[in-house]
């Protein structure tokens, strides 16, 4: 049984098209990354996908069966606008929400409790939430998009502004839950928490999917041509003929190999000469990161300029609609 499916959906608002022929599916148990710039169509993907919205062609399925409002509480959503209200306390606060979605006020306390005991901000149970710091409304908002045990959990952008301990904590959570049985949809445009995390990924630049599927089979598809080096000393051997482009940063470097047949062996003569010129303290060969196949795969269909000092950041587009797309 899928938990979510993606047919085909197109959004446009006025003159901007926000999401285009946009296809993928969730599974149970499934940590799904859902990827791209500010602006590139997540957040429409997500209203779409609960009805917030509705898709101007393509069609949406929840739990194997065509979207109706009926679905929705099976489905936890952390939206990327935080909104709670800030003269109630937490708690308080925290049973509302939960009535709202159908539990008993001594339920919602009772799981409301035990889930602030698992994040770490029992303190704040008693607390106003204009007394909170943005992490702990955070959490509490967390809380809320989880505390009737759904299936389906969505997190738009769960982790902005936190600190990696909370980023962390919340993360090690939703991991929990995915092996439980339960579908987590991820939007970011932080790829480096994706890579850890998840188990599928889709990538969409400017409404568009340019990548999907496993990251395991993704990553397998592209060679291990990239090396990390620590050194000290003299750095004669940047000029190696199998070199394509170097990051430099302060007694380190990241290298790009030439396409070829004979990669080990380019990578093997590369770590001979850079002992020959210098303290070699690590030598790494790695695939490419995410955003580097993030970032070739939409070169590949928009050719830009300078992409030696491409990052994820310069792909953002300023939406130009006002709309949080």
């Amino acid at each position: 049984m899928s938990i979510v499916q993606l047919n085909h959906i197109r959004k446009v608002y006025d003159t901007k098209v926000a999401v285009d022929d946009l296809s993928f599916t969730i599974e149970p148990g499934t940590m799904f990354g859902l990827l791209g710039p500010n602006g590139s169509g997540k957040t429409s993907s997500i209203r779409m996908m609960i009805g917030i919205t509705v898709p101007d062609s393509g069609s949406v399925s929840l739990f194997d069966q065509p979207f109706t409002r009926s679905a929705l509480p099976r489905v936890g959503y952390l939206p990327e606008e935080r909104g709670l209200y800030k003269k109630m306390n937490v708690l308080d606060q925290l049973i509302f929400l939960g009535q709202l979605h159908g539990l008993s006020a001594s339920v919602a306390s009772r799981r409301a409790s035990l889930w602030c005991e698992r994040l770490d901000i029992v303190e704040a149970i008693p607390k106003k939430t204009e007394d909170l710091s943005k992490g702990m409304q955070q959490k509490i908002q967390f809380i809320a998009a989880l505390l009737h045990d759904p299936d389906l959990i969505l997190m738009d952008e769960p982790f902005s502004g936190l600190d990696p301990v909370n980023s962390f904590l919340m993360m090690s959570t939703l991991v929990d839950l995915c092996s439980i049985g339960k579908a987590v949809l991820f939007s970011t445009h932080r790829m480096d928490q994706v890579e850890k995390f998840c188990n599928n990924i889709a990538l969409i630049h400017r409404g568009h999917l340019v990548l999907s599927g496993s990251m395991r089979e993704i990553k397998s598809i592209y060679p291990r041509n990239r090396v990390l080096i620590h050194f000290e000393g003299g750095d004669g051997f940047l000029n190696h003929p199998s070199i394509e482009h170097v990051k430099r940063y302060n007694g380190n470097v990241e290298i790009k190999l030439r396409p070829s047949a004979t990669l080990d062996e380019d990578a093997q003569s590369l770590l001979a000469q850079a002992i020959a010129h210098a303290r070699v303290s690590r030598f790494e060969v790695m695939e490419p990161t995410l955003e580097e196949i993030f970032i070739e795969k939409v070169q590949e269909t928009s050719p830009v300029k300078n992409d030696r000092d491409l990052s994820l950041a310069q792909l953002d587009q300023p939406n130009k609609g006002g709309l949080d797309a």
